[in-house]
């Protein structure tokens, strides 16, 4: 029985620091066994106890297997709050686990500046190429700006932010979404995107790896995607829209934010673009064939690179049928 499994997992001080430490921020197994200074293997069987339970859940990323609090739905929404108070109340009652409990924030703090120190090791090594690339076009403040006034001032709500990279545009909308999914194929950039984004609370955003022509999520799941500086990357960016039209519910909306065709061949050395660009026409049929009706995009013009903003709304089935 759930309820059961629920109180077996809380009978256990160190199961009980995993979940208030889980609370913070989402932690790998290495890292909360060195936050608890313990083995990872008796680590990971406390991990097991509370999964299980479903107190907590496992997501795997490359060889790493991160840990998050299990989402607030069904039952969990209204007992995971009721026990997280319940925890809080017995570590001020406890003096002996309130003090465990202080030495396992101050090792939680060591653990955030290592991810923001090799987060800074990345930016280092990366940022002459990206530096070069930025000289092209518009500066990051202007095409920010441009983007949030596309978007308008309605709410964001389930938010996709695809090939999120340093997880800046995560950060720029997490007051606007109610919650947001940071999805990259690669795992050195979640990391440097993880270190970015650890101050925001844990339930409203989530880090996933993935490949933006299978999106590991099911249909309808967003009320808004977004490609900043992304679909250039794509080998076959109709496909790539279609899967983002899958995840969006109708009147969900996507926007785009790439490069004005251009012929800087260089680019895709250098960088691995796949797609020198999109031309105005093109992205309307590629976004038309993928279900969506575009608005007038805007377009930054003050560098070598034109950077233009697309919004588009996905068009709900009964709109397609009559369309068609």
């Amino acid at each position: 029985m759930r309820t059961e499994a629920i109180f077996r997992a809380l009978a256990d001080s160190t199961r009980l620091r995993i979940l208030r430490l889980l609370e913070s921020m989402e932690l790998a197994v290495g890292e909360l066994a060195q936050v608890l200074g313990q083995s990872q293997p008796r680590v990971s069987r406390h991990i097991a106890i509370l999964c299980e339970s479903g107190l907590a859940e496992r997501r795997k990323e490359g060889s790493w297997v991160f840990l998050r609090v299990a989402r607030a739905e069904g039952i969990h929404a209204e007992t995971l709050p009721a026990l997280f108070a319940l925890i809080d109340r017995a570590v001020a009652v406890d003096e002996e686990l309130a003090l465990t409990c202080e030495q396992d924030r101050r090792r939680l703090v060591e653990i955030r500046a290592m991810r923001e120190a090799q987060a800074q090791d990345y930016f280092a090594a990366n940022a002459q190429d990206w530096d070069e690339l930025r000289r092209l076009h518009s500066s990051d403040d202007q095409v920010e700006a441009a983007l949030a006034q596309a978007l308008g001032s309605q709410r964001l709500g389930r938010l996709l932010d695809i090939g999120t990279g340093t997880g800046r545009m995560a950060e720029l909308f997490a007051e606007r979404a109610d919650h947001i999914v940071a999805l990259d194929k690669s795992l050195a950039m979640l990391r440097v995107a993880r270190a970015k984004l650890q101050h925001l609370p844990t339930e409203r955003i989530e880090l996933v790896q993935g490949d933006f022509t299978d999106l590991p999520f099911g249909q309808a799941s967003f009320d808004t995607v977004l490609f900043h500086q992304v679909l250039h990357f794509a080998q076959a960016p109709a496909a790539v829209l279609a899967e983002a039209a899958r995840v969006l519910r109708p009147g969900g909306r996507v926007a785009i934010v790439d490069f004005d065709v251009h012929a800087r061949e260089d680019l895709r050395e250098k960088h691995a673009h796949a797609r020198l660009g999109f031309a105005e026409d093109q992205m309307r049929e590629l976004l038309e064939g993928a279900g969506f009706r575009a608005a007038e995009p805007a377009a930054l013009d003050d560098g070598e690179l034109v950077v233009t903003i697309w919004v588009a709304e996905r068009v709900g089935a009964e709109a397609e049928r009559i369309a068609s």
